[in-house]
């Protein structure tokens, strides 16, 4: 066995900086007195152990942290380890939610946390009466909602609810992995925490799990030390992944945002449409970049599910595959993916349509890709 002691590695270390971080794939670190005495205040800062910390991770998150403006960013296992990591900081106490967000999300607010004694009330996430009233009832610790809302893509007035939240004491958290900082960055708009799974539109290559967790520093911290305790640590490799998907974020994100806007201008109309769901209005002028709406779009063919199944079965540039954020465009239904966890009832008061169809753009060229949703919408009819 070879001595790998620093000072026998001759060679180890390049003489001038890499252009590309490097994959730090160590488990642990060397130590000296001033890990020691970062150890002693609680081992957050130094490197030298890497559910702690890791410097490909954290090159990941700083690059992060950039583009939503945020003071401090941390990496996480997932995008639902970095939402649940942060809901059970920011605890004890009460969380008014949107009843509009994830399928995974939703069972962490009505089954995961009320089973550990927390009070959630969820609302209408574009009903700010609702908000008001249900915030006011009772002393609330967190207020939980997504800038876009999945699938449905109903925009948040973020501004007008991080008043609500202040108000009454409450941290406002902001889950933006749909909106992307690309068109939105919630920290600016009055929201605490920002969380992402940067499996999406952050790395944009589908081939990485991870999540982020973005806010002032003190926060972030006590964050860090629940990711420590409850292990969503994210792997070096997998933090590499999403630093080289940052490198094309704003390239990525311009070119499937316009095709989003082309695609939805298409399809609302189409005879075999029922609806279109993509930002506009008031708020969005007033919340998102301008000339930027995202790159998601939903809509809701004739016929129902079956219908919506058919259609996706003939598409031949879209991939039929969950999740969203890729160089390929993903297409899926929410009833059978995303929001399986609901009966037919509670997709129908979250306004999750009978044939919804969310669409997540790529890069594909564009008028390819409008060509195929209108030959699978012609073809089944």
């Amino acid at each position: 066995m070879t001595d790998s002691r620093p000072e026998k590695a001759a060679g180890y270390l390049a003489r001038t900086r890499p252009v590309v971080p490097p994959i730090y794939q160590s488990a642990t670190f060397y130590l000296d007195d001033l890990v020691y005495k970062d150890i002693q205040e609680g081992g957050l800062r130094e490197h030298w152990y890497s559910r702690f910390a890791n410097p490909t991770v954290d090159a990941a998150a700083a690059e992060i942290a950039a583009l939503e403006g945020a003071e401090a960013a941390l990496m996480t296992s997932s995008g639902m380890a970095a939402i649940a990591t942060t809901l059970m900081t920011l605890l004890p106490g009460r969380i008014v939610a949107a009843r509009q967000v994830y399928g995974d999300t939703r069972d962490l607010l009505v089954r995961d946390l009320p089973a550990l004694g927390v009070d959630v009330t969820m609302v209408d996430a574009t009903d700010l009466d609702a908000w008001a009233e249900a915030i006011a009832a009772a002393p609330t610790a967190v207020v939980y909602a997504e800038t876009l809302s999945n699938p449905q893509l109903d925009l948040t007035d973020l501004p007008a609810l991080a008043r609500l939240a202040h108000a009454a004491g409450a941290k406002l958290v902001v889950d933006n992995t749909f909106a992307t900082p690309y068109t939105v960055n919630p920290l600016r708009h009055g929201a605490d925490v920002v969380v992402h799974s940067a499996t999406k539109f952050l790395s944009g290559h589908s081939d990485v799990i991870a999540g982020v967790v973005l806010g002032d520093a003190e926060t972030v911290t006590e964050v860090q030390k629940r990711v420590i305790t409850f292990g969503g640590c994210l792997d070096p490799h997998a933090a590499f992944l999403v630093w080289r998907g940052i490198q094309t974020f704003d390239l990525r994100l311009e070119r499937s945002c316009r095709t989003a806007a082309r695609l939805a201008a298409r399809l609302a109309g189409h005879p075999e449409v029922v609806s279109v769901r993509y930002p506009d209005g008031e708020i969005a002028d007033r919340v998102m970049r301008l000339g930027r709406r995202g790159a998601m779009v939903a809509f809701t063919a004739r016929g129902g599910d079956p219908r919506a199944l058919a259609v996706m079965r003939r598409l031949t540039v879209a991939s039929e595959a969950t999740s969203l954020g890729g160089v390929e465009t993903l297409v899926s239904t929410p009833f059978n993916s995303s929001h399986f966890s609901l009966s037919p009832a509670e997709r129908a008061a979250a306004r999750i349509d009978d044939g919804m169809i969310r669409l997540s753009c790529g890069i594909e060229d564009p008028e390819a890709l409008v060509a195929d949703i209108e030959q699978a919408l012609a073809a089944t009819a």
